[in-house]
């Protein structure tokens, strides 16, 4: 992506769209309803993205046209104009984290140039990441994880025992669980939000050093448009359930069914970031109400000038 596409006034209208659905969400927290949680954090940003002058594709959505009454893979947004952009957004990601009023629940979206992100069904993808610095092919998606444990202990010079990896905490998880526990390294449960757990691994201060296991694909692309930015290695690899999920694939363009995705084969160009809270997290703070003002926390960051911002944003309520 040329450094014109990704200039200043999209970071900022980026970080705009994605403080509006979190506000939005955060009127939910604590609720009990994830369902209308998510709809007004989805109402929110579709919104604020039509009210910008960008000539924008959902290329990961909220699931398909007839599943997904408002921003659905391949919904048009914004007024137009000189920046044709890919979107990969969730407008919250962590929707029982906010009906629960837990920790890490996040409004999030990326861009990129048209054409650049994959287009990924709304389906499974196992995947593995890891943070910057290490070298090239460290990890493996198709290493069982206490392999990958090993490689990656061996490349940082430490003990299996002293890696700590993020897994999202479900029952189909519980071979991968027992594999890294076998060579003594910390396993580090989450109940939802696995692009925060992606990200983590390249935030030194969490102590995280790599995520594995399946979740959606969508949000196996938004960690890659992350990673991209501040440095990182990942695969992931589609998962379909049966021949509906397998007859999503072929309605975006994927054939190759059993393909096994690098980061730069996810976001094959520059992309923008943009994350902020919705609830409080290892990541970001959350909204909060003080004083008349809404306060919100904000991440942005740009691959094409490799900058990391966080934008703390008060405004009356």
């Amino acid at each position: 992506m040329s450094s014109e596409t990704l200039d200043r006034s999209l970071v900022l209208d980026a970080v705009r769209v994605t403080e509006i659905a979190a506000i939005a969400a955060w009127n939910m927290v604590g609720r009990g309803d994830e369902k209308a949680a998510d709809q007004a954090a989805v109402d929110a940003m579709r919104t604020a993205l039509n009210d910008l002058d960008l000539d924008g594709e959902i290329v990961i959505g909220e699931g398909e046209r007839d599943e997904a009454p408002m921003l659905y893979i391949g919904e048009k947004v914004g007024k137009g104009g000189k920046h044709k952009i890919d979107i990969a957004l969730d407008p919250l990601e962590g929707t029982t984290l906010t009906a629960k009023a837990m920790a890490n629940a996040l409004a999030v979206m990326a861009w990129a140039p048209k054409g650049t992100m994959l287009n990924a069904p709304d389906t499974y993808m196992d995947k593995i990441a890891c943070g910057p610095g290490y070298p090239a092919g460290v990890i493996d998606l198709d290493k069982s994880p206490s392999d990958n444990v090993k490689a990656l202990a061996k490349a940082k010079g430490v003990a299996p025992d002293q890696i700590t990896v993020c897994v999202l905490d479900r029952p189909r998880h519980a071979d991968i669980i027992a594999s890294l526990r076998s060579v003594g390294c910390r396993v580090y449960l989450i109940t939802d939000g696995d692009v925060a757990g992606v990200m983590n691994t390249a935030d030194p201060t969490t102590g995280v050093d790599m995520y594995v296991g399946s979740g959606g694909a969508p949000e196996g692309v938004l960690a890659c448009a992350a990673l991209k930015c501040v440095g990182g290695q990942f695969q992931g690899r589609l998962v379909f359930r049966n021949a509906d999920e397998r007859a999503r694939a072929a309605r975006v363009g994927i054939t190759d069914l059993d393909r096994k995705y690098d980061l730069h084969e996810m976001v094959r160009a520059d992309a923008i970031f943009c994350a902020t809270g919705v609830t409080n997290g290892a990541l970001l703070d959350g909204v909060k109400l003080e004083g008349g003002f809404v306060h919100t926390h904000t991440l942005v960051l740009n691959s094409a000038t490799r900058t990391s911002r966080e934008v703390r944003m008060k405004r009356p309520v």
